[in-house]
Order: C-alpha cells, then structure tokens, then sequence
C-alpha cells in the first residue's frame, strides 16, 4: 500500500495503481480544501482517500449533535463518492 499526496498531474500514481504488487494507491489531502482534495482525486483512475485533515476541517465543538452528524455524513459522501466517481 502506498499512501502518497494527491499530485499536480492527472493520474501520475496510474503505474503503481497498476502494479501486481502494490494492493492500494491512497492520497493524502494534502492541505487542501475538501472540495480541492476531491476535485483532484477525481482526476487520479484507482486512488482513494485518506482525507483526515478535509475530513475534520468543518466539524466543530459547539456544533450540536445533529449538525455534527449531519456534517460528517456530508462530508464521507463526498469524499466517497472523490474516490468512486472518476472523471
């Protein structure tokens, strides 16, 4: 498994992803917004999400129980869907 930073260039990791030996490509967030990160994972054919950073960066404490779960449902669909749904 690799676990590398999402890249400026469109399926650069596509080699690994094809390798026999390696089992998974996963991107990092790398800073980026939530919708940048999925924008650009998109663009990467076999690579899937480790988003900690995206996944946190709207959720906060004086949320309520609610829109906590409401944010953290949003924000794993879209981030599914990144790593999914390719262009």
């Amino acid at each position: 498994m690799l676990k590398l930073t999402l890249p400026e260039m469109d399926d650069l990791y596509l080699d690994f992803v094809k390798h026999p030996k390696i089992l998974k490509v996963v991107a990092l967030s790398g800073g980026y917004s939530l919708e940048e990160a999925d924008t650009r994972l998109r663009k990467n054919h076999g690579v899937i999400a480790s988003f900690s950073r995206a996944l946190l960066d709207s959720l906060r404490a004086q949320q309520s129980e609610a829109e906590f779960n409401g944010e953290c449902d949003s924000v794993i669909q879209s981030i599914y869907e990144a790593s999914t749904i390719k262009n």
